[in-house]
């Protein structure tokens, strides 16, 4: 029964993400809503192709839980609901973004975090392998950076002036906080794949900003070569 339910959830986001676009959904896309407001720590549109890594790689978890001597493992049962939740929530970000409820996004995506990092948890808790934990590292990986780009939006939407902070500065403050974010949990976890998202997208973040905002960009990419670096010396001393 759980890897029905997993293949139906698992299902939803596929179809409602790719419906989305293709009709597109409220007249308009995914990026076209995304591109209307100058958010600088927003990556390059080439970024979110990981999302087509992220639902190949959770789609090959669903189909190992398809043997019969698999769909009872307490890896599987443990991390089954919180799984749906998180397609239930990536599908009702969807709707509500081309609906341009973008606080309702907030709460959604912060959700949806939320829920990743405990399903995350919970694979831990299992010594989970290689195949079973990397879709959601991934998949965690670009949620972290995806909120933190969501609120952005959202401020920049409602007009917040950022306490008279320059949009650069608060680009490069967010980044910095991002950065130490992905490196606590390479040392805290041993986990080397989620730190790589972050150098994905600050490279494409960097790729952004690099003609109207060169000094973002910079530090963009300093900080990717830094989350980079440590996260490979580390992985090395493991």
């Amino acid at each position: 029964m759980t890897f029905w339910l997993n293949l139906t959830a698992f299902l939803l986001v596929i179809i409602v993400n790719f419906l989305a676009n293709a009709l597109p959904l409220n007249g308009q896309t995914t990026g076209e809503i995304s591109n209307r407001l100058e958010v600088l720590i927003t990556p390059a549109s080439f970024a979110f192709s990981i999302w087509g890594l992220i639902y190949f790689l959770l789609g090959v978890w669903v189909l190992r839980q398809a043997p019969k001597r698999r769909r009872n493992l307490p890896l599987y049962n443990e991390t089954s609901l919180y799984f749906i939740i998180s397609c239930i929530l990536n599908s009702a970000w969807v709707i509500c973004w081309h609906y341009e409820l973008f606080m309702t996004t907030v709460v959604i995506m912060v959700g949806l975090l939320v829920t990743l990092i405990v399903l995350y948890k919970k694979l831990m808790e299992r010594n989970a392998g290689f195949w079973d934990k990397v879709p959601f590292s991934i998949y965690l990986g670009w949620i972290s950076v995806a909120t933190i780009v969501n609120i952005s939006y959202y401020l920049v939407f409602i007009g917040w002036d950022g306490w008279g902070i320059s949009a650069p500065t608060w680009t490069v403050i967010m980044l910095v906080v991002a950065t130490i974010l992905a490196i606590v949990f390479r040392v805290e976890h041993a986990d080397w794949v989620y730190p790589l998202v972050f150098v994905w997208a600050f490279f494409a973040i960097g790729v952004k900003n690099m003609e109207a905002y060169a000094s973002v960009a910079y530090v963009a990419y300093a900080l990717a070569a830094v989350i980079f670096i440590i996260t490979i010396l580390g992985r090395r001393k493991a």
